[in-house]
């Protein structure tokens, strides 16, 4: 039995569907098929319950999980140790990050994280805050980048920096030209917020029921992608972190202004396994993210 099978054994348990195992591990559907069928041979069991959808995992399954993740835990471990005793920090960070984080920053972390070590590379992938944390828990990322960080029984939870948030318009809006926005004066306006189920709009609709103020919220998305967009063609107006506002500022297609009294900041952190040793490479590059220095303010329009 290879590693490469327990990781597409850990991966289907994860999926749970031989799809996308497959296509995690860069093979093709048959061929992982093929592979359970022969641990399940050598185990002399079935460990996947085909019967159900998407597929589980009978009770056997469930301890040859146990299983495949404390093998392979130890590989990792052994990698890092290894690239340790030979004094080097090289190898490859698995980086996961929601959107927000990485796309405003990425890539001047990945020209810093390169000059810093040279023998090192990052792999970066971006998914929603939930998928964050599957990929810690799973094994699947080294480092995990994320707004209001929550610590679990297997994720250690590091503060890393709080963002400013701001009022967002676009140059059209009637509030554009001013140089700041109290809270009572977004009262009764068009909002473009974030989906129900995000940390970010929890705490935004927090603040705004702190200082009793009630908007209309016209739209709803699940990315600051889509958000900016809509503001951009004039709907409404939106609170975001400045620093994902800094190119669109720059192009005048958004407009940034400073929210309060009182303020609102969103709380960055980053995740890490608390099961799991993170090799010397990762652990510079946690090192390097808490050394950042705070982003220089953008201007107010």
């Amino acid at each position: 039995m290879t590693l490469s099978q327990l990781q597409l054994f850990r991966d289907l348990a994860l999926c749970r569907s031989f799809s996308k195992a497959a296509k995690e591990n860069g093979v093709s559907q048959s061929a992982a098929s093929q592979q359970i069928q022969e641990i399940e041979r050598l185990t002399g069991t079935p460990l996947v319950d085909r019967s159900t959808r998407p597929l589980g995992l009978t009770p056997a399954g469930q301890l040859f999980l146990d299983l495949a993740r404390d093998i392979l835990r130890r590989k990792a471990d052994f990698d890092g140790e290894l690239s340790q005793l030979k004094k080097r920090t090289e190898g490859l960070v698995r980086v996961a990050t929601i959107y927000s984080v990485g796309l405003s920053e990425m890539g001047r972390l990945e020209a810093e994280f390169a000059e810093r070590c040279p023998g090192a590379n990052l792999s970066v992938a971006y998914h929603s805050p939930a998928r964050v944390y599957a990929a810690i828990e799973a094994d699947q990322a080294d480092v995990g980048l994320v707004s209001y960080p929550e610590a679990g029984p297997e994720i250690e939870a590091t503060p890393w920096r709080e963002e400013e948030m701001v009022v967002a318009v676009s140059p059209r809006h009637p509030l554009a030209r001013r140089r700041e926005v109290v809270p009572f004066e977004m009262n009764g306006l068009d909002f473009v917020g974030f989906d129900e189920e995000l940390p970010i709009r929890r705490a935004i609709d927090a603040y705004l029921s702190q200082q009793l103020v009630e908007v209309r919220v016209a739209l709803e998305f699940d990315n600051i992608a889509l958000i900016k967009e809509a503001l951009a063609l004039g709907n409404g107006l939106s609170i975001l972190p400045r620093p994902i506002l800094e190119r669109d500022v720059q192009e005048g297609r958004l407009v940034a202004i400073p929210l309060g009294p009182p303020t609102l900041t969103r709380p960055l952190g980053i995740l890490t396994s608390r099961r799991r040793k993170i090799s010397p490479a990762a652990r510079e590059f946690v090192r390097m993210l808490e050394e950042q220095e705070e982003l220089i303010p953008l201007p107010v329009s």
